[in-house]
């Protein structure tokens, strides 16, 4: 199988936790033994329905246009419904312009358009600038994730939502920044991939550095040569503004799709 990013065995371990991936719902075509096409789904909430999400797809190079995927969705959508399900969330690299026609033949509709990035460690690291006295940066615990909301400019995608982050809370290290006890700023990571899954800002508190000191805190605990930040609103400046200011481009764009049932 092709992908834009590569992954290790321990990182896919990971990527399936987090996404929800739900075996018993995902689908493969065979050939005698061999999978040569497949669809693997996470399930879940997602704005409040239970959705199905693409965790992976894939088809083997010689077996490729013969449409196996859409045949295995067009299979699996009755299994799903059945189980519950009445959505279909996936994201699609705008730049795999047949994947994306197959998925819009296939009735999904573009919901939203995500910027991503991934750049060497060594890009993200300069000394961060010294915070007002009353503040203070320390580890959290999920109990800090109700209040968090107040803070975003837009809704995380499916695999950076607290959901996902609660499958296994473990595997993130979670850094807030506090002012006089109040959190206002945080940092959601994942040392085993590089990925800056959210990072925000209370609004009253912006360009005072706060976010470059929890990239540089975060920095500390990674266990990988490149950083990455995936899925960000294309609309949200206040990111893309940030990433500039380390010097970091885009790398690409993805659409979210949705199919409702």
């Amino acid at each position: 199988m092709e992908y834009e990013i590569q992954f290790k065995k321990e990182e896919v371990r990971a990527m399936l936790l987090r996404r929800g991936f739900v075996p018993e719902l995902s689908f493969a075509v065979f050939n005698q033994e061999k999978i040569v096409s497949f669809m693997l789904n996470g399930i879940g909430l997602f704005n409040g329905v239970q959705t199905a999400y693409d965790t992976g797809t894939g088809t083997l190079k010689e077996y490729r246009g013969q449409g196996l995927a859409s045949k295995i969705f067009t299979h699996s959508i009755p299994i799903l419904k059945e189980a519950g399900v009445s959505s279909y969330v996936l994201e699609v690299l705008q730049h795999n312009t047949s994947a994306v026609s197959v998925y819009k033949k296939l009735g999904f509709q573009v919901s939203r358009e995500f910027n991503y990035f991934s750049e060497p460690k060594d890009v993200f690291q300069f000394r961060a600038k010294e915070l007002p006295s009353d503040n203070s940066i320390h580890q959290i615990d999920e109990t800090y994730f109700k209040f968090v909301s107040d803070f975003w400019d837009f809704s995380p995608s499916w695999q950076n939502s607290i959901e996902a982050i609660l499958r296994k809370p473990d595997d993130f290290k979670k850094i807030g920044v506090f002012k006089d006890q109040q959190l206002i700023g945080y940092c959601l990571f994942e040392p085993i991939s590089g990925d800056i899954t959210q990072i925000a800002v209370d609004k009253k508190f912006r360009r005072q550095g706060i976010a470059t000191n929890l990239i540089q805190e975060v920095l500390k605990f990674a266990n990988t040569e490149r950083i990455k930040m995936i899925n960000t609103d294309v609309n949200c400046e206040s990111i893309t503004e940030f990433m500039k200011s380390y010097s970091v481009e885009p790398k690409g764009k993805q659409f979210e799709m949705i199919l409702e049932f």
